[in-house]
């Protein structure tokens, strides 16, 4: 099925190369080594400010299940592990 719009796009054209400016690096190439370190550090800031971080009753729910999880799978793996170790009693003496 084909989709009908009721504009239509039409492509700029592209400057020529005398046109074109050359490229500095945008605002990393203007700043030194400390300048982009700061950049760095405000943008890990503001990165963290998005983050969605749990509340206290969120944390201890999901500590929970990890650890009992973690429990599950350890005794699943003891499990195999002593019945393989039987096994191998059993075939080679």
């Amino acid at each position: 099925m084909t989709e009908i719009t009721d504009s239509i796009e039409v492509p700029e054209p592209e400057p020529s190369s005398e046109d074109k400016k050359p490229r500095r690096g945008g605002k990393r190439g203007k700043k030194g080594p400390f300048g982009r370190l700061a950049l760095f550090y405000r943008q890990i800031v503001a990165e963290l400010r998005k983050v969605v971080w749990p509340s206290r009753n969120q944390l201890t729910t999901y500590t929970s299940v990890v650890i009992v999880f973690v429990v599950i799978m350890i005794a699943l793996v003891t499990v195999l592990d002593y019945g393989f170790t039987e096994a191998m009693k059993f075939i080679f003496g």
